[in-house]
């Protein structure tokens, strides 16, 4: 990376030094009344070439990282304006004709130094938004490598539930945990997912759970819409639907109803997950972990592209999810 930034800088200075000794011998050809194309005519744009460079490179390379940077305005100002008086001396070895060069220099500098400033807020402003991405996706796998013991978590509850309950289906349910785990471990290395196979992740996960919970819970999951190609950031959904088994169904043996409704329009993906609040929970609070987890996927994944709204009613809790999935920071980066 510093090599690289390092060639670009000569190469830009050896553009600039090319450029000034093009103009200053254009200068020379169209606005002298005699035309000179002798080898000392090109001599004399060169070593003019080489004062102005060598002002510029003195005043980008010396004056302003040890001065001008460091607030020593005052210095800075003094040693800008001695140096241009003496480069404009040596150029005509007459103090008398040193002003013609000298507002020249002064509007070289002042040219020089537009340039050298907008070059490098440009490289500090790409470092900023290279260190922004790099600090967003160390987040990103943070919260990623939360959901998946959380994920693991509930999943072992669900067994060791089954278990208890001395269930013929208890060795079919953990063959197919094992197929939701194989397919978390492998999209939890992706930035994203096919849609379709999100949300099949999910459907096999409610199908688990309806065996689980037996028949104290009606579990509605309703899929509108085409997927197309369309891609999410994995285990992105699946907090909201466990948030809903958890403290719905799970934590009663009260009736209870989970539905869940996704809806594709265009390429704007709406989720809605309603469960029924048992009383015993009715007041209690609800978003743990999971949520405040999706919470900051959602706004960093998809920032002003999603609205979530969460009502904690007194019998029902309700989440409504919208994304535009063309969004993501994902595609742009």
């Amino acid at each position: 990376m510093i090599k690289k930034s390092l060639k670009h800088a000569i190469l830009i200075n050896i553009g600039a030094f090319l450029l000034v000794f093009i103009l200053e011998t254009l200068s020379n050809l169209f606005f002298r009344d005699n035309f000179d194309t002798s080898f000392s005519f090109y001599v004399h744009g060169l070593n003019y070439t080489v004062m102005i460079m060598g002002f510029i490179w003195l005043n980008h390379f010396v004056l302003i990282p040890y001065f001008l940077d460091k607030k020593r305005y005052f210095a800075y100002g003094i040693l800008l304006i001695g140096s241009m008086l003496i480069f404009s001396y040596l150029r005509t070895k007459n103090w008398s004709g040193t002003s013609k060069i000298f507002f020249f220099l002064l509007y070289t500098t002042g040219a020089g130094m537009a340039v050298f400033f907008l070059r490098r807020n440009m490289i500090i402003q790409k470092k900023n938004e290279e260190k922004e991405k790099l600090q967003k996706e160390m987040e990103l796998n943070y919260l990623k490598e939360q959901v998946n013991p959380h994920f693991l978590f509930n999943s072992l509850n669900s067994i060791y539930s089954l278990s208890r309950q001395q269930s013929p289906e208890t060795s079919d349910v953990v063959m197919q945990l094992s197929e939701l785990m194989r397919y978390q471990l492998e999209s939890s290395k992706k930035d994203t997912v096919l849609l379709k196979e999100e949300l099949e992740f999910i459907e096999n996960y409610l199908l688990i759970e309806e065996k689980r919970l037996s028949k104290r819970c009606t579990i509605e999951f309703l899929i509108k819409g085409d997927v197309l190609e369309l891609s999410i950031a994995p285990m992105l959904l699946i907090p909201f639907v466990e948030n809903a088994v958890k403290h719905g169904a799970q934590s009663t043996n009260e009736q209870s109803t989970i539905d869940i409704s996704i809806t594709i329009k265009n390429t704007t993906l709406y989720v809605c997950v309603v469960n029924s609040k048992p009383n015993m929970v009715a007041a209690s609070k609800r978003e743990g972990m999971g949520l405040e987890n999706v919470r900051r996927r959602l706004n960093l994944l998809y920032p002003n592209s999603h609205v979530l709204e969460i009502d904690d009613m007194e019998k029902l809790y309700r989440v409504n999810l919208s994304i535009d999935l063309t969004a993501s920071i994902l595609k742009n980066s």
